[in-house]
């Protein structure tokens, strides 16, 4: 740091993961991986947060799936509310009670309060915090198999952390992609959005409002407790993120796309920003992974930011612990199909996003024509709105399957219910769960795996993965088969 005088020291001692940034993302990789006994420190460059000012305020069912696994989702539940329904463009209404899961809803809450939540998992399990602490860079050894992070403590002291492996999740400014060299291609989708916490005078129609007329658009979110998250662009008010910004803006932008500003006041918070399309080609490079925003970043329409990072965090953690723990019979296969399976998916959220918000800023007859057409389909056509919902929600997303196997290979798990209770129950420990007849035997494995039984007649065997996806599926399977399978 410039200006301030530096004294350098060494840490002692290889941890097994250095996670490098506490958001939400790697507060629950960090938890995740310290829960299954490994040794995992967290840097983060901010001093330690205990404000509000957080854009994050949507926790979509897959998200709460994977929550509700760790034991929090009841207790986050608690802290905002449900919506079963989102209304969007006015006219389309997407019904999320439709959803197969024990989370058939969009839960509103504050990203403060997930990451109260996950921090407190984390500390728990045993990470290590170490806020006011900078990356400086990173070298990785191929002939001692770790990498060196240098670091730098607010009062100059500089040291070096080794790990076996290291993580990125340090945001949208990712100092570890930066060390990385890794390009961050894409470009700035919007400029001049302005984010609010206010009071409002007058409730809005629906829980969730969003609409666009052209020069315009706007979306208010209730916390539930008399505060509404509000977010507004307004076209002919363009200015840079460092402009400061006035209530009265946001009131008339409010105006013009909803017709009312629903009498909003009292902001306990106001900011601009931009929105940024991108994604970084590469999620992992050697013994450096990244995830959520310093890998990818989207517009904020559909509410996908954090979910998704979270969700790369719960595929990464098993993979990075199998390994770790000796258990993974192809250890570079399994770390690579972490980039081979969210990479795809960081790209969809993009695309669905983007969807979202040019549909927003529709301005041309013919834009806004698209738009009305698009509307009319999700609002008649049942299978596309639920592909719509499914891929908001994450319930819908799945991952390849290798050629030849089950339809069921890399479909997300439903929470179904076993003679020894629910299976979404049994994922929180890391394990493999086998699912099999009730008179199957359990297999032999040198890996942790729970097995349970259906409660009827059903013949199909399931191998459902930590993170809630089917690895393997097979009607009436061999031993051998069955070995085989768990064992790859």
């Amino acid at each position: 740091m410039t200006g301030t005088s530096s004294t350098e020291s060494s840490t002692s001692g290889t941890l097994d993961v250095l996670v490098v940034g506490a958001g939400p993302t790697g507060m629950l990789l960090a938890g995740d991986l310290a829960a299954q006994g490994l040794s995992v420190t967290l840097v983060e460059r901010r001093p330690q947060e205990t404000g509000n000012m957080t854009r994050a305020f949507a926790v979509h069912a897959r998200t709460l799936e994977l929550l509700g696994t760790r034991g929090l989702a009841d207790e986050l539940i608690a802290t905002g509310t449900l919506l079963t329904r989102l209304r969007l463009f006015g006219r389309l209404s997407l019904d999320l009670s439709r959803l197969r899961t024990r989370f058939p809803y969009l839960l509103i809450t504050p990203q403060y309060e997930v990451e109260r939540l996950l921090e407190r998992r984390a500390r728990t399990a045993g990470v290590t915090f170490r806020y006011g602490t900078e990356l400086l860079g990173l070298s990785q050894s191929a002939d001692r198999d770790t990498v060196t992070a240098e670091i730098q403590d607010t009062d100059g002291t500089r040291s070096t952390l080794e790990a076996t492996y290291l993580v990125g999740t340090d945001g949208v400014r990712s100092a570890v992609r930066h060390t990385l060299g890794l390009p961050f291609p894409g470009e700035s989708v919007i400029r001049s959005i302005v984010l609010a916490d206010v009071r409002l005078a007058e409730e809005p129609p629906s829980l969730l409002t969003v609409n666009g007329v052209g020069d315009a658009f706007a979306f208010i979110a209730p916390f539930g407790d008399g505060w509404y998250r509000v977010m507004g662009w307004n076209r002919t008010r363009q200015a840079s993120d460092s402009e400061p910004v006035e209530l009265d803006e946001l009131r008339e932008t409010a105006r013009l796309a909803f017709g009312t500003d629903y009498g909003m006041h009292d902001p306990r918070w106001i900011s601009r920003f931009h929105s940024d399309e991108r994604q970084v080609p590469a999620y992992r490079t050697g013994r450096v992974f990244l995830a959520g925003d310093a890998a990818h970043v989207h517009s904020p329409a559909g509410g996908q930011g954090m979910n998704t990072g979270l969700q790369d965090a719960a595929n990464l953690s098993w993979k990075l612990a199998a390994v770790l723990h000796g258990h993974s019979a192809d250890p570079e296969a399994l770390l690579d199909s972490y980039h081979a399976e969210r990479h795809p998916v960081g790209a969809k959220v993009l695309r669905a996003s983007g969807a979202i918000i040019r549909l927003a800023m529709a301005r041309t007859p013919l834009q806004r024509a698209v738009r009305t057409a698009v509307t009319r389909l999700l609002s008649v056509v049942r299978p596309a709105s639920d592909k719509a919902i499914g891929m908001i929600t994450g319930i819908g997303i799945s991952y390849p399957a290798p050629r030849g196997s089950h339809r069921l290979t890399g479909t997300r798990a439903p929470d179904l219910q076993l003679r020894e209770g629910r299976l979404h129950d049994l994922l929180g420990d890391g394990a493999f769960t086998l699912v099999t007849p009730p008179d199957a035997p359990t297999p032999k494995t040198p890996a942790p795996l729970v097995h349970a039984h259906w409660t009827g007649d059903r013949t199909t065997t399931l191998l459902v993965r930590p993170d809630g996806y089917i690895a393997w599926a097979g009607e009436h399977p061999d031993p051998e088969t069955l070995r085989h399978a768990i064992a790859r």
